[in-house]
């Protein structure tokens, strides 16, 4: 048996990309929708729209329109989740915020009126959440009831990023700015970059900047950057996605780099539609919301392995695993409200149960032989654990 183990586990992380087939995840939405930009928050996933905002709780099995309060042709262009609380930007009617899980939505545009209505991005640090505007840096402290002009004023800023205590803002024409203050002052870092930067991403201590000239990265806090676009088409990266130290980048496509952008690699297979707004990564699955053809959604577990997907498993354990009849798991603390999930090497979901507490029994039932993942899962936190069924 240990040996027919290893033959699994070498063949689970050996999968190539040729076998990461992306599907289609409509169900519930209109023919053709556009998808701008998505959320996670636990098991929710929060996507905006040329007509508002969906919703989805079950890894895009389906998907509910989430617009009270938010009625009418709102273009949806950037979603944050603070804590508790989901900003929603729109190109025709300010800023929403939802303090009830997208049940309901009400205008927050206090500070921003005129001009600075014209928000391009959002980033988070702490009880902060900072607005990338056609005039600046804009935050608030007080969950949007008021919002302050805090720098780059008269600059077109585009993409933000939080990168610890510190926050990068790309602009239109003037490159890269970084704030160690909280916005207070900002400094230009832009040695070895060109270009109008449209999107940052941020894994470990590595920054990706995405210009119109290509892919650039950072180590040293922006001090100098170099180019990291090797297997990429030109044309310029929209949107990023993290998991772990593997970048996924959306230009004409999806493509995906393991080595910190050293070379990239398509991951297209399936993808009927390469027009690619936005990315997000949720459970073990990667998501693109597309220009014309709704969202789609990707095995992570098949293009990285099982050994690579990156998730908060310190506080899990599961014994005795391999799992012969049925085997204990356990976590290092209570959760209330979660759900337990089992998902086979291709990211197909076999089992999901409701689960509250830090212990529970799990049965192989009619589970194959084979190495599978446990995903625990609630609004505050997640664990990922392999499990191998003898």
């Amino acid at each position: 048996m240990k040996r027919l183990i290893l033959i699994l586990l070498t063949f689970t992380s050996s999968i190539s990309f040729t076998n990461a087939q992306w599907i289609a995840v409509n169900n519930g939405l209109p023919d053709s929708t556009t998808v701008t930009s998505f959320a996670v928050s636990g098991t929710s996933i929060f996507a905006g729209t040329f007509n508002g905002i969906i919703l989805s709780t079950d890894s895009g099995a389906n998907w509910t329109v989430d617009t009270n309060g938010l009625k009418g042709n709102y273009w949806v262009n950037s979603l944050v989740i603070s804590r508790t609380n989901i900003f929603a930007n729109t190109a025709n009617g300010g800023v929403f915020l939802s303090t009830d899980n997208g049940l309901s939505w009400q205008i927050d545009t206090l500070g921003l009126k005129g001009n600075y209505i014209n928000i391009n991005s959002f980033a988070v640090i702490g009880t902060n959440v900072f607005a990338g505007t056609s005039d600046g840096v804009f935050v608030t402290a007080d969950t949007g009831a008021n919002w302050t002009p805090v720098g780059l004023t008269g600059k077109s800023v585009e993409p933000l990023a939080a990168y610890g205590t510190n926050i990068f803002a790309g602009t239109f024409s003037n490159g890269i700015y970084l704030s160690t203050d909280s916005g207070q002052s900002w400094t230009p870092r832009n040695n070895g970059l060109t270009g109008t930067v449209f999107e940052f991403a941020v894994s470990g201590i590595n920054i990706f900047a995405a210009s119109n000239n290509g892919v650039y990265l950072s180590n040293d806090t922006g001090a100098s950057w170099t180019p990291r676009y090797n297997g990429l088409p030109s044309g310029g990266v929209v949107a990023f996605a993290v998991s772990g130290t593997n970048i996924f980048a959306a230009e004409q496509g999806v493509y995906l780099s393991k080595n910190n952008g050293g070379i990239w690699t398509a991951i297209n297979n399936g993808l009927t539609d390469s027009a690619v707004n936005t990315l997000a990564v949720s459970g073990t699955n990667i998501f693109a919301g597309t220009y014309n053809g709704g969202v789609w959604k990707l095995s992570l577990s098949v293009i990285l392995g099982v050994e690579n997907i990156t998730s908060n498993n310190d506080g899990i354990s599961i014994f005795p695993n391999p799992l012969t009849s049925s085997s204990i798991l356990k976590l290092n603390t209570e959760v209330k409200n979660a759900e337990v999930v089992i998902y086979d090497m291709l990211g197909k979901e076999m089992t999901r149960k409701s689960f509250t507490g830090n212990s529970m029994r799990i049965e192989k039932g009619n589970l194959e032989s084979g190495v599978y993942l446990i995903r625990v899962e609630n609004a505050e936190r997640q664990y990922i654990q392999k499990i191998i069924i003898e």
